[in-house]
């Protein structure tokens, strides 16, 4: 099967800001009930899209698609009105359009963001936002060919609790890639990124962060405005 080229593709517009920002959830790793960690990621997603951040990503695996579809409305309710933060669904197309979510975010060995889009769009989606976790230099070239918004590179600097000493280095081949489109596919750096190390994914070429716990173990304002002050400034923000 032949490719679309990179530069026939239509994406949807970068969300505003200098460096892209996506939190990836996980409930289980708040403390208290099941009802109380539901209502803790309610209240971060609030606070990661008040703060700023481009993407939520809905990533609760365990659910069923029952309970995945009204924590999806509800996390879509707990968005602040006017906030430019996108809410994708991680691989549910039917949970993103019943809940209004703005995309998906696909792993990577899912149907091709090509087809994707024109599954929501034929849905009634308005551009639809497809994100594509990527572990590999093949892996990124083909999320690009068929038209992916970005792609979330892992693992950098650990994997499953240990460290990656390759992860930085696959990121910086990805990032420079001769073939890449004009402009190329934002690619955004995952697994055991910190306030510490965070810049040296975007010295290596990454587009942007994404995190677990960097939001949510820490004040989503004060991890904005040193991840993006690095971008703006140049160096780490105080």
């Amino acid at each position: 099967m032949c490719l679309p080229k990179p530069a026939e593709v239509s994406r949807a517009p970068r969300a505003a800001g200098p460096l892209l920002l996506c939190y990836v959830t996980d409930r289980g790793q708040f403390p208290g009930s099941a009802q109380e960690q539901q209502e803790r990621l309610l209240d971060k997603i609030a606070e990661c899209a008040a703060a700023g951040v481009d993407y939520i990503q809905l990533r609760e695996k365990d659910l069923s698609v029952r309970e995945l579809e009204d924590l999806a409305h509800r996390a879509r309710a707990a968005l602040p009105a006017g906030s430019p933060a996108r809410l994708l669904i991680n691989s549910r197309l039917d949970v993103a359009l019943a809940c209004g979510a703005q995309g998906v975010h696909l792993p990577s060995r899912h149907l091709p963001a090509s087809e994707v889009r024109a599954i929501l769009s034929r849905a009634g989606m308005v551009r639809p936002v497809i994100g594509i976790s990527v572990h590999s230099l093949e892996q990124t070239q083909l999320a690009e060919a068929h038209g992916a918004d970005f792609a979330l590179f892992a693992p950098v600097f650990e994997k499953a609790g240990a460290r990656n000493p390759a992860g930085l280095e696959e990121l910086r081949r990805i990032c420079h890639r001769p073939d890449a489109a004009v402009p190329p596919m934002p690619v955004l750096a995952l697994g055991g990124v910190t306030l510490e190390n965070f810049s040296e994914c975007i010295a290596a070429g990454a587009a942007g962060i994404a995190a677990i716990r960097l939001f949510q173990e820490n004040d989503a304002r004060k991890v904005v405005k040193r991840l993006r002050g690095v971008r703006s400034a140049g160096r780490a923000a105080p």
